[in-house]
């Protein structure tokens, strides 16, 4: 007999085994399943990518007629120099071409045509023959070296520029030819030089024309004189301009002044040019110059010596400087006042002065004015009077007064003087110790009215502040 329970374990064995390969079955296509969706959607990833793609370069690669792209360059930048060229010059143009376009552009045989009086000197060195790519946003520069015929006038010399498949480029360029001469001046100048005196001048340089001069150097030349500075340099002088250049001048004989004036017209091509100015040295007395006037003078005795009073006026023009008055031979100056430092006058001005000295003979005195014009130059003054009818006045108004010559009394009168002097007069000086309307001739004595005066209105005031006190005082006695 066979037991049934005895087969059950082996059955349930079969089972297990039937669902365990089922699982890895189910397992391996659940797998393949999800890599085939994956390379599904890598692939239709890469295929959206491709079309756009392709899109792009289809739309990148759209070509633009040559004329088209062209169009989309133009002539951005001129420049021409000299701004202004003299007949016969050299100079540049200068050309820039901008590519504004998506797309290169091929140019080549640039050149400046259509011109007689404007023209490229050798066509064998022209760099620009050959056929170059101008890119998209990109800037080409041309820079021609022309000449200019003599012939004055504006000319339009035109820029050309070719390209292989289109018209190319035409551009006509304004260039100005004009013999127009700088102008030069002594702006500065006194009418005429003193002899070894110093005098500035200005030479001034007039630039009319349309560009500027550069390098601009001018140098003194002639013989007679000194000069400073011996050259001068200006770099540029713009058009429609002026510069003024100071010179400092000393003439030792009667000359000329050269002023050679060279100068460059162009910053790249510096075309040199030259010019002169004649500045003659007519010697003689300057008509504003400072001059010096003594007058008014008054003649005492002080201790043995005489003591000579006056005044000093400057009638030029100019401001006299440090000046000096003194006297000459036969006088012989002594102490105190053997000269008398009146310091600056300037025009109209006057000072006073004292001088003291001695002398057997009054018959010519010379006092002699020493002064320094604003250049530094030393000048001089010198005027001769005669003081005899002041001694004679001075010694009869001691013999007047009970006194004797040399008491210190003082005379006053008319001095002559030689043809320099003019002759001046002076006023009547009185001068005693209440005399009212002194002159200078009494030293201190001229203030005692002043003195006096301000003591009596000092005393008025106190006792008009004190009177009270001084009633009370009197009353009480």
């Amino acid at each position: 007999m066979h037991e049934w329970y005895i087969n059950e374990p082996v059955h349930l064995t079969f089972d297990c085994q039937k669902m365990e390969l089922f699982m890895k079955i189910y397992t391996a296509f659940i797998g393949f399943l999800m890599i085939c969706l994956m390379v599904g959607a890598v692939c239709a990833a890469t295929n959206t990518n491709t079309n756009t793609g392709t899109s792009t370069v289809s739309a990148a690669t759209t070509t633009l007629s040559a004329q088209q792209a062209l169009s989309q360059v133009f002539v951005s930048s001129v420049s021409v120099d000299p701004q202004e060229f003299y007949p016969g010059d050299k100079g540049t143009i200068t050309v820039q071409l901008t590519n504004t376009g998506t797309q290169d552009v091929q140019f080549g045989h640039a050149d400046i045509l259509n011109s007689q009086n404007i023209f490229i000197p050798d066509e064998t060195l022209n760099p620009y023959q050959v056929m170059v790519d101008l890119g998209p946003s990109n800037t080409m520069t041309y820079t021609f070296q022309v000449d200019s015929k003599l012939s004055e006038g504006i000319y339009y010399p035109d820029f050309s520029v070719e390209t292989p498949y289109a018209n190319g480029i035409i551009y006509p360029i304004e260039v100005q030819v004009s013999s127009t001469p700088i102008e030069e001046a002594i702006s500065m100048r006194p009418d005429n030089f003193a002899l070894n005196s110093t005098d500035t001048v200005n030479l001034t340089i007039t630039n009319p024309r349309v560009g500027a001069i550069t390098n601009v150097i001018v140098t003194p030349t002639g013989s007679g004189f000194g000069i400073s500075p011996r050259q001068s340099y200006v770099a540029s002088i713009p058009g429609g301009s002026s510069v003024n250049i100071p010179f400092a001048i000393t003439p030792y004989a009667a000359s000329n002044v050269t002023f050679d004036i060279q100068y460059s017209n162009g910053q790249i091509i510096k075309n040199p040019h030259e010019d002169s100015v004649i500045l003659p040295l007519n010697l003689g007395t300057s008509k504003t110059a400072p001059a010096t006037v003594v007058n008014d003078l008054a003649l005492t005795v002080v201790d043995g010596a005489y003591q000579l009073t006056g005044d000093v006026t400057n009638t030029g023009i100019n401001d006299a400087n440090g000046v000096v008055v003194s006297v000459g031979a036969p006088a012989t100056p002594v102490e105190p006042y053997s000269t008398y430092a009146v310091g600056s006058l300037t025009s109209n001005d006057f000072s006073s002065f004292t001088l003291t000295f001695t002398s057997s003979d009054l018959s010519a005195i010379p006092i002699e004015t020493v002064w320094k014009d604003d250049s530094g130059n030393t000048m001089s003054s010198v005027q001769t009077f005669d003081l005899r009818s002041l001694a004679s006045a001075l010694a009869a108004s001691s013999k007047s007064s009970g006194g004797y010559f040399g008491s210190g009394s003082a005379a006053t009168g008319t001095t002559g003087g030689n043809a320099a002097a003019g002759g001046y007069g002076g006023a009547p000086r009185g001068g005693g110790l209440f005399s009212f309307g002194g002159g200078r001739g009494g030293g201190l004595s001229a203030f005692y009215p002043v003195i006096i005066g301000a003591i009596v209105f000092i005393v008025a005031v106190v006792l008009y502040v004190k009177r009270k006190w001084i009633l009370g005082k009197i009353r009480k006695q």
